[in-house]
């Protein structure tokens, strides 16, 4: 596939890169990061054909970029673009951020379970030590999630999955590794009743929501969806009418995730308090 050559750029330049990419909140959010810290830099939306993501990266890089944020769907392959990995891009098999080099070096990190957890504890007040935690999915926003929500210290980690052998495949490199309790199964077969139910499925994106057995929700429970919009997705309102006590998005894990990356980026992080209430006020 042909792709026209980027003009090169004559300032530090960012991007976010996906398919779709329309509707990313990462510019605005990255331009009030920079707007707070003092930090001069671009920061765009970029657009990879399914079956072109790395050679849209490499343009991106060869004209001057100094680091991707990376959605859906190429966080898995942004893991074998990548020459250097984190430890935590190790554990997850999945990227979200890259940067690059001057050498060449292209580094590849994955914030989102950091972002998740930030926004879980700290924004929504909710302890995740020795709580029985439900992780519906097992894609890459999955992998990222796993091993912070296992250094939480939950009682136990049950991963749902329409397809089994992927969520199998997901804690194979954990057994033996962790004292927490792991177990897998499809959505139909959950067993008992979960104090966090975090939905990192792609359900959201085609507006539908895993069906979940009844019971699923302790009391108390709180429903949580990677996924935000400007109205409740359809996993928070299944959750609501499910029992869920609390239902919320994953805008502030996106906040979250990028304040990271941004630090990463620049050796500064921001605060992402007023962010978060900007972009849930700029969604409606």
């Amino acid at each position: 596939m042909f792709l026209a050559p980027f003009a090169p750029f004559t300032q530090d330049t960012y991007a976010v890169i996906g398919h779709p990419i329309a509707h990313s909140q990462s510019p605005a959010i990255h331009a009030a990061f920079a707007a707070q810290t003092g930090q001069a830099l671009v920061y765009e939306k970029l657009l990879a054909p399914l079956t072109a993501f790395s050679a849209t990266a490499e343009a991106f890089r060869q004209a001057g970029g100094r680091g991707l944020n990376v959605t859906v769907p190429f966080k898995l392959e942004a893991c074998h673009y990548a020459t250097i990995l984190s430890e935590r891009a190790q554990q997850a098999g999945a990227v979200n951020t890259l940067m690059f080099f001057a050498d060449g070096r292209i580094y590849g990190d994955n914030t989102d379970g950091a972002g998740l957890i930030r926004d879980l504890q700290v924004r929504w007040q909710t302890p995740l030590a020795g709580q029985r935690i439900l992780l519906l999915g097992a894609g890459g926003a999955a992998r990222g999630a796993l091993w912070p929500l296992l250094a939480t210290q939950p009682a136990c980690l049950h991963i749902a999955n329409r397809t089994i052998a992927n969520a199998e495949a997901l804690v194979a490199p954990l057994l033996g590794q962790t004292s927490i309790a792991l177990s897998v199964s499809g959505f139909e077969a959950i067993p008992g009743s979960y104090d966090v139910v975090i939905n990192a499925s792609a359900s959201s994106l085609a507006a539908t929501a895993p069906v979940l057995p009844e019971g699923v929700y302790a009391p108390g429970a709180l429903a949580y969806d990677m996924m935000y919009g400007a109205t409740p997705t359809a996993f928070i309102q299944a959750a609501q009418a499910s029992g869920a006590q609390q239902a919320v998005d994953g805008l502030g894990m996106l906040v979250e995730q990028a304040a990271e990356a941004f630090a990463l980026w620049r050796g500064v992080r921001p605060a992402t308090d007023a962010v978060y209430q900007a972009r849930r006020a700029a969604l409606g």
